[in-house]
């Protein structure tokens, strides 16, 4: 179910990565509370690849040239360096589920300057791809088929839509949605009316990758636009073992008096940054 798409970035001026990738599952990619969209930059530039003979090099009439590598810029460029990671990560991490990789990939990604892209995360999701650390996250959000599913419930899908997407039988959408309420995903986005009160909260499940005993504190890097505060409780982790889950609630509330303000959320335990960014916009 889970695909990789390729989402152009004109605008980000970074040379070394103007494009976003972004994973989804087939079909529309809804911007809600639980969904950021793309989710992280990776390399498109004048990559070498290999070239198949019966291509031509250009797209120029008449074109006849036959070379073993070209060099392209694109989505496509973009697209299997994420893929590789993602399987590269996957050979480390065996019993990842998809939505883990995803996780450990978005949560240690570079971040990246509004000044280069007034769009902000909606230009580069979670900043630029590290293969290194995201080898290595600390901590990730998973998530399940039955999240996602339900997830498309509270999107408006009809049980049929969702029966064509995934593939597969399911149960109704309202058992689905009183069963799971949120997404378990790495990145927090609030659609909002600009000088409205704004009172949201997130509930969110970490599990520890890690080491095996870790305390990790929340950082809130609150946004530069003035009257939005950003909450974390407990803002402690305490792990005691591998693959134990905690949970946290994220609360967001002020007033928005931009078109667009980006914070975040990094869970630090010494060693590992495990950040997701917080952003808050006007549809």
């Amino acid at each position: 179910m889970q695909t990789v798409v390729i989402m152009k970035s004109e605008d980000v001026k970074n040379a070394s990565a103007p494009y976003v990738a972004s994973f989804s599952s087939r079909g529309p990619n809804p911007m809600h509370k639980n969904i950021l969209k793309p989710d992280l930059t990776a390399p498109g530039v004048k990559i070498l690849a290999a070239w198949p003979p019966v291509a031509p090099i250009t797209r120029v009439e008449g074109e006849s040239r036959v070379v073993p590598f070209n060099m392209r810029t694109g989505r496509s460029m973009a697209c299997p360096h994420v893929s590789g990671i993602a399987a590269y990560i996957k050979t480390f991490n065996p019993s990842w589920s998809p939505a883990a990789i995803k996780s450990a990939l978005m949560t240690t990604a570079s971040p990246m300057s509004t000044l280069v892209n007034s769009d902000a995360e909606f230009a580069y999701g979670a900043g630029y791809l590290n293969p290194l650390k995201a080898m290595r996250p600390g901590l990730v959000y998973d998530a399940g088929e039955i999240e996602y599913v339900s997830f498309l419930c509270q999107e408006g899908y009809s049980t049929e839509d969702i029966i064509s997407i995934s593939g597969g039988n399911t149960s109704s959408c309202s058992q689905l949605m009183e069963q799971t309420k949120e997404l378990n995903y790495p990145t927090f986005v609030i659609p909002a009316m600009r000088r409205q009160p704004i009172r949201v909260s997130f509930n969110r499940t970490v599990t520890n990758v890690g080491s095996e005993t870790s305390t990790y504190r929340a950082m809130i890097t609150q946004p530069r636009v003035s009257g939005l505060q950003i909450v974390v409780e407990p803002d402690v982790l305490q792990f005691k073992e591998i693959r134990q889950k905690l949970s946290f609630k994220l609360s967001v509330h002020g007033v928005l008096d931009a078109p667009i303000a980006s914070g975040a959320l990094t869970w630090d335990d010494g060693v590992h940054q495990v950040r997701s960014p917080i952003v808050v916009h006007v549809p």
